[in-house]
């Protein structure tokens, strides 16, 4: 699904100078080789301010694509999907499986910052192209590093002979001093200030960025390495890029539409809605640039069948600002009961009763969440609610890479590992965002007492109760966003990614229970199949074998209880997996890489 962002912006704007698309140089996959270049001579590309920008253009093929973003979360503690993957199963994930060492993109933008320095342009606008092409270096950059960890850095173009194709890995910290210091350039050097369609750098997107990688290595060095000063220096930084940011007052948190539906419209809107996306991949029927979002959630056989664990589930406030969890019972509540008077963010991200959708013109109450869901909790965050999005990929909406809830989530997470987070702050970021979902307790004061389940469940190294309610913020607002599986990597919580794939609470085995609160049964579990099943009732056998094998589908007390799912396949966590093996064809190209620890035994 993934148009280029080149391809856009000239069908846009550029028609004109197609020829001069030419010039824009790629390389191969394997190393840091390069392919053959252009003929096109470098003064008709970096001689002109139209061959800089037209040249530039290339550079946004280093974003996610429309289709990725709703996809990263596949791998994260929180989502239910319809197999195991492979890098969590024991010895499943290897070198030779390995993918992700691409390095085209590096060399096009290197190849644009040696060759950036043509007097013809006035210097300012050569500044504010190296900027661009220095941002999106820091971006492929940050990238490689959360994947790999240390990595060779490459500041030139490399020839096809160059011996520095075939070098060591760079130390962590060069490499991320290096990231730092493209993003001190392109703050200070990029133009562009404001952009109402959201889809470029501006200097807030490029302060976003330097505060989403300070706060990610901060974090890393004190509970990766427990190295406080490192990690202070580099936390410092992100809350001052986010307070750049949130100073600026060139964003705010969406409010149109009230608390029912100011947050899901970010995720749905044709076009960014630009008073909180900072930067998104809009989508554009007439160019055929458009998401598979709806065939992705509501496909039994294209997507994951991806849906929310009750463990986390559970972690969504009541309205009041109290926990869930601190309700009598709460983990015997039935679907119906469980879903009200809580964070409305809840019922925007996944069906509860009530949702309805449009079918052939008609509001029509869904079918059975068990027709797509193995566990009850199904996601409608990006997905839109007529069903004629449901077969392919004709979905219209603009899909979100950064937005001003993120720069709030780092600013507020950045003070309080400083030990500096004030009321004020607390107000201003996570009281917002709870504002904004309709919770009307403990949005002014920053919290005292640490929640148990919290604890309990997810963080136990946590003491400090501001910090940890910042977590559980970061995991709902963000929630299927991408962030998760980078969250609990930076925290050194791998280990939640073993938990189990659990679900909707059932009190017995052969009750027709009513989903969407409309009086019809939707779902029946059951162990022997019933002798007259009710028309429009899903059924469910949770029997222990189904033939000779183990049913993935279970309750958890056997006739009652949770729903589980995949419990009879084991999840395997081990420390090595923090970072990814190089891949195995990479170390034979280049013996001068060091595989990352433990996985050279794989």
């Amino acid at each position: 699904m993934k148009v280029s962002k080149l391809q856009q912006y000239i069908s846009r704007n550029w028609v004109a100078g197609i020829a001069l698309a030419s010039v824009v140089f790629t390389g191969c996959a394997k190393n840091l080789e390069q392919g053959p270049q252009a003929t096109a001579t470098k003064d008709a590309i970096f001689g002109t301010v139209d061959g800089l920008k037209l040249y530039s253009f290339s550079f946004y093929d280093g974003l996610p694509g429309i289709g990725d973003p709703f996809r990263t979360d596949g791998l994260a503690d929180y989502s239910v999907i319809n197999a195991v993957n492979d890098f969590i199963r024991e010895n499943a994930y290897t070198p030779r499986t390995a993918t992700g060492w691409d390095w085209k993109q590096l060399r096009n933008i290197n190849y644009f910052i040696a060759n950036n320095n043509n007097p013809k342009v006035p210097e300012a606008t050569r500044n504010n192209y190296q900027a661009l092409a220095r941002f999106f270096r820091a971006y492929f950059y940050f990238e490689k590093v959360k994947r790999y960890g240390n990595v060779p850095w490459v500041g030139k173009p490399l020839g096809i002979n160059d011996q520095e194709l075939y070098v060591k890995q760079s130390p962590r910290a060069l490499v991320v001093d290096s990231i730092i210091a493209d993003l001190n350039y392109a703050t200070a050097n990029l133009q562009l200030t404001a952009d109402g369609s959201a889809s470029q750098i501006t200097k807030n997107v490029a302060y976003g960025l330097l505060s989403r990688v300070c706060l990610f290595e901060g974090t890393w060095r004190r509970y990766q390495k427990n190295d406080k000063p490192g990690a202070d220096s580099l936390l410092r930084k992100a809350a001052d890029a986010a307070k750049v940011v949130m100073d600026s007052k060139a964003f705010s948190l969406n409010q149109s539409g009230g608390t029912s539906s100011s947050y899901r419209q970010l995720f749905i809107s044709p076009k960014p809605v630009n008073a909180e996306v900072m930067l998104s991949v809009v989508a554009d029927p007439a160019l055929s640039v458009m998401n598979d979002a709806n065939w992705w959630y509501t496909s039994t056989t294209y997507g994951l069948r991806l849906s929310l664990s009750r463990t986390f589930v559970n972690t969504y406030l009541n309205v009041d600002g109290t926990p869930f969890t601190n309700i009598d019972r709460y983990d015997t509540l039935p679907f119906i009961k469980e879903t009200q008077n809580r964070d409305l963010r809840l019922k925007q991200t996944i069906r509860t009763p009530g949702y309805t959708r449009i079918s052939n013109g008609k509001v029509v109450a869904p079918s059975s969440t068990f027709t797509y869901s193995y566990n009850g909790y199904m996601p409608i965050k990006w997905t839109l609610d007529d069903v004629v999005y449901d077969g392919g990929g004709t979905n219209n909406n603009s899909i979100c890479v950064m937005r001003y809830a993120e720069i709030l989530l780092n600013y507020a997470e950045a003070r309080a590992e400083l030990n500096e987070l004030t009321d004020a702050d607390w107000s201003a970021t996570v009281g917002a965002l709870r504002a904004r979902a309709g919770i009307t307790g403990g949005i002014a004061a920053k919290p005292i007492v640490l929640d148990q389940y919290m604890a309990n469940n997810y963080f136990g190294d946590v003491k400090d109760a501001s910090l940890m309610e910042i977590r559980r913020e970061r995991g709902i607002e963000l929630v299927l966003e991408g962030f998760r599986f980078s969250d609990l990597i930076r925290w050194k919580h791998g280990e939640l990614m073993m938990q189990s794939w659990n679900g909707i609470y059932v009190r017995a085995l052969d009750e027709p229970m009513d989903l969407t609160g409309d009086g019809i049964p939707d779902v029946c579990f059951y162990k022997t199949a019933p002798a007259n099943p009710i028309a429009g009732v899903t059924y469910i056998n949770v029997a222990a074998k189904l033939g000779d094998k183990d049913n993935p589908q279970r309750l958890s007390h056997d006739t009652y209880g949770e729903v589980r799912w995949l419990d009879n396949i084991k999840k395997d966590w081990q420390d090595y997996k923090y970072l990814y093996p190089i891949p195995y064809t990479e170390l034979l190209l280049n013996t001068q890489l060091d595989q990352n620890p433990i996985w050279d035994t794989k």
